[in-house]
């Protein structure tokens, strides 16, 4: 259990202090946080918080969406997530890069993301924060993330000392160049998030995760493959689901420490 985290969204209606406490309660020794939340809690209240508690931050999420054609705004608040990150003793923030603009250039969006990248990787360097570049489904390439593949995040990543990638189990697991891209990415790996794709896929897809084990994802196939490339950092839980998100959260704690035991922990 020293390596399961639970993704704040995970209990995404609980407070900062109330996923530390259930975390802590629980026995989990991390948490990944996202910026809003800590935001509300306060950065300095949240980083003392964690650190009482005898947690550590896995990752903050997120940076990221930078596709705009003029994204200096976007770029200055990327500066401060960095910050933010250094401040909660992470070393991770995860990356959302952003989908496409009213223009529709893909390509032009993609080589926006790889431009500010390369910008933000100076002070990310000087801060000790990893740029974690979070491939995504397709499915959510319009709105979300112009990076689908693995292989598209490491084709940045590897330019940088500073910028890493996430693999997230329901961005992934459909590539049929994966298995490669794995052993690719190897040391570039700054995050591994796992959770299960649901069908029917719902009408909000964003909300179509599920618990380990009750999807169609061979989570025991990628996680030996993750960790056959010396992966040993923490492997967070992340779950967006209205119905998971709806129950109690000491309930949904005690299930993902369950389903992580059962399910993920053996094949690491």
């Amino acid at each position: 259990m020293a390596r399961l985290s639970l993704n704040q969204a995970t209990i995404k209606r609980a407070t900062v202090a109330e996923a530390v406490e259930g975390c802590a309660r629980h026995g989990i020794e991390s948490i990944g946080l996202w910026r809003e939340p800590v935001a509300d809690h306060g950065l300095e209240r949240t980083a003392k918080l964690v650190a009482d508690a005898g947690l550590r931050v896995s990752s903050l999420c997120r940076g990221g969406f930078l596709t705009a054609v003029d994204n200096r705004s976007a770029l200055d608040d990327n500066l401060r997530a960095i910050d933010e990150a250094a401040a909660l003793r992470t070393d991770t923030l995860v990356m959302v890069v952003g989908g496409v603009q009213a223009d529709k250039d893909l390509i032009g969006a993609r080589q926006r993301v790889a431009d500010a990248i390369a910008e933000l990787s100076v002070h990310a360097a000087q801060a000790g924060v990893i740029l974690a570049l979070e491939p995504m489904h397709p499915v959510f390439c319009a709105d979300r993330g112009v990076l689908s593949t693995l292989g598209q995040a490491l084709d940045i990543a590897e330019q940088h000392e500073s910028v890493g990638v996430v693999v997230d189990a329901l961005h992934v697991w459909w590539d049929p160049d994966l298995d490669a891209q794995i052993v690719r990415a190897g040391p570039h790996i700054a995050s591994y998030q796992v959770c299960d794709w649901l069908t029917p896929v719902p009408a909000d897809v964003l909300l179509g995760r599920g618990y380990p084990g009750d999807g169609d994802i061979d989570l025991d196939r990628l996680t030996r493959h993750v960790a056959a490339t010396g992966y040993s950092r923490d492997v967070e839980v992340e779950i967006f689901n209205a119905a998971i998100w709806a129950a109690d959260f000491d309930e949904v704690i005690e299930e993902v420490t369950r389903r992580y035991h059962d399910i993920v922990e053996p094949a690491l």
